[in-house]
């Protein structure tokens, strides 16, 4: 027996031994455990053929008499993927490596179920594998449940869509006239941003979005010379609702430098980073998203505030538990959004 092995055996004695030492061999703890376990715990030969099944096994798989199923093809259970993954899983197991997969398999009574399946070596004396020990646990009510959850998530967003589709048609409607025309393409570009912030967030079925998709999907209709942006920062994931209000944010940014800043001429680029390797004056590590536009036209301070810049400075800030700070240097507008690096979720 290799040396884990056989450390892994001499702890599990020695914590047996701590409880009692009649534990240790003790056939009916054997049996307790086999028959009080949820998971279908089976052996196989090296050739993937039934040899034993624990009495908790027997219950999830609805097996009234073992004997007619001992000595069958075990992947024989299993049909298309399934049948091909369980022979593989044997191949490795044989071979002396662990093995899992997931699939649907029949009850004994021909009930569908959905398992997660591992399957390991039992070593021999001489250290080779001499049977396979297969564990098969029932997943279907988690499956079930995603099921009815993604079924949730896509009639909310069928219904979302068709809201904004008919917020649209509203304001199309309500504000004619060509006097306004400008203002009208405004509102209906900002509801296509909140729209695209909303398809990224039900691809993650609304519970959160990695902040570089945000950002690029808001950034789609200025996107045709993708050289005029840079892009950068961690993999960090936005809660649902800092997802819509950084994607309007950036709209908002991505409109005025458009109108007046550095994507209104040729030449004009937009710097986009954030990063949370920062601390502030307390020690404590923040979340820092800059928008820095350069090579645009000489920038001078705006005499009034807009939705935009109300949307910028109160919401995006809040949304994060952070600041914002816009800087209208002459090179270019600066937008700054410092929040607690809680504030945002690490993928790594």
């Amino acid at each position: 027996m290799p040396d884990l092995r056989r450390a892994s055996v001499e702890t599990m004695n020695s914590e047996l031994v701590a409880a009692d030492p009649a534990l240790v061999g003790n056939d009916a703890l054997l049996a307790s455990v086999l028959a009080g376990c949820g998971d279908c715990i089976k052996i196989l030969d090296l050739q993937g053929r039934l040899q034993f099944m624990s009495e908790g096994g027997k219950r999830v798989m609805e097996v009234e008499d073992f004997s007619a199923l001992k000595g069958c093809p075990w992947p024989d259970f299993w049909a298309g993927d399934g049948n091909v993954a369980a022979k593989q899983a044997i191949e490795s197991a044989a071979a002396g490596k662990r093995a899992r997969f997931v699939g649907n398999a029949n009850t004994a009574k021909g009930n569908p179920r959905f398992w997660d399946v591992e399957v390991m070596p039992i070593l021999g004396t001489d250290g080779k594998p001499s049977h396979l020990l297969s564990i098969s646990r029932d997943i279907t009510e988690l499956t079930d449940t995603q099921k009815r959850h993604d079924l949730l998530a896509a009639e909310l967003h069928h219904r979302i869509k068709n809201t904004i589709t008919m917020v649209s048609a509203i304001a199309t409607q309500t504000f004619k006239g060509d006097d306004i025309a400008d203002r009208r393409t405004t509102f209906q570009a900002r509801i296509q941003a909140l729209s695209t912030a909303q398809d990224v967030l039900i691809s993650k079925t609304w519970q959160s979005a990695p902040i570089q998709t945000v950002v690029e999907s808001a950034l789609t209709p200025h996107l045709s010379n993708e050289n005029r942006f840079t892009i950068a920062g961690e993999h960090l994931e936005l809660t649902a609702r800092q997802s819509l209000s950084i994607a309007l944010a950036v709209h908002e940014l991505a409109t005025n430098a458009a109108k007046y800043g550095a994507l209104s001429v040729a030449g004009g680029e937009v710097d986009i980073h954030w990063s949370t390797d920062q601390v502030d004056e307390t020690g404590d590590r923040i979340f820092k998203f800059t928008w820095k536009e350069n090579g645009g036209p000489v920038v001078a301070m705006p005499t009034t505030k807009g939705f935009g810049s109300r949307l910028i400075a109160r919401v995006l800030g809040a949304d994060f538990g952070g600041t914002v700070d816009v800087d209208y240097k002459p090179a270019g507008v600066v937008c700054i959004l410092r929040a607690p690096a809680e504030s945002v979720v690490s993928e790594s």
